[in-house]
């Protein structure tokens, strides 16, 4: 919001400070990482910086058709009998793509933020580096997996679990737990950002160039990793699920539950 264009606003009409007028694009670290990379396919086009969160969903899209259409068949095929992943084994598929996808991002960062130094923009966080922006698609088709895995099973786990009259909250749980996920996302940014200013630069400075982002996005990484430890925990604890143990008896056409290796 431009409270004083004199004071907000530079001389080219451009902000004077960058995340005091937050733009849509910096809605997110990886819009702005990819910002600062050559986002040209060729010549002539270059990819929005926003819509490299497409891919993302593409990548969703296109694993569940894949694996519904024909790594299912296939491998049941091969095997000679019905072939399933178990909800507790896409959930946790999905916890490591996250993972995974965390530390691509680490990877990506650290690579742009040293040439970025070594081209001489310290100084200059929105300057474009020489590195394709290609780089940061591991990142989103990774977090697509995780997406296709993760959540998806997940509401199949709450509907299969919950009572018929509570479908309205199963079909809510991802959603909610996304919301809390946010929040807490907030907070650990702000405790990084509390915690490395002191010692010199932020992490999560303004300037990605001065901070050290790779180093937040491995913390992550290494939260997602204990968040993967916990799932495992909960999983013991829980015990089999409803729902693979209803598809497995459909598969093999038989009407009673029967207990099964769901995990």
């Amino acid at each position: 919001m431009i409270k004083n264009p004199q004071e907000d606003l530079t001389s080219k009409g451009t902000a004077s400070n960058p995340w005091s007028l937050c733009t849509i694009d910096q809605g997110s670290l990886m819009v702005i990482q990819a910002g600062t990379m050559d986002r040209h396919v060729t010549s002539n086009f270059e990819i929005p910086a926003a819509s490299f969160s497409l891919f993302m969903m593409i990548s969703v899209v296109v694993w569940i058709a894949f694996y519904d259409q024909i790594a299912l068949p296939l491998a049941s095929k091969i095997k000679g009998q019905p072939v399933r992943l178990g909800l507790k084994q896409r959930m946790g598929i999905g916890l490591l793509c996250s993972c995974a996808s965390m530390v691509a991002s680490a990877f990506v960062e650290c690579t742009r933020r040293k040439i970025a130094i070594e081209e001489g923009f310290s100084d200059e966080p929105q300057a474009v580096v020489h590195m394709s922006a290609l780089w940061v698609l591991p990142f989103h088709v990774l977090a697509g997996l995780s997406e296709a895995f993760n959540a998806i099973a997940l509401i199949e786990f709450c509907y299969s679990n919950l009572p018929k009259t509570m479908s309205t909250i199963a079909a809510n749980v991802h959603g909610l737990g996304g919301f809390t996920g946010n929040l807490v996302a907030s907070l650990i940014t702000s405790m990084v950002d509390n915690v490395t200013k002191k010692g010199g630069e932020s992490w999560v400075s303004s300037n990605m160039n001065k901070g050290h982002y790779d180093y937040y996005y491995c913390l992550l990484a290494g939260l997602s990793m204990l968040n993967f430890v916990y799932f495992l925990v909960c999983c013991k604890a829980h015990g089999p699920c409803d729902g693979d143990t209803e598809n497995e008896a459909e598969n093999s056409g038989i009407g009673d539950h029967e207990s099964i290796d769901d995990c």
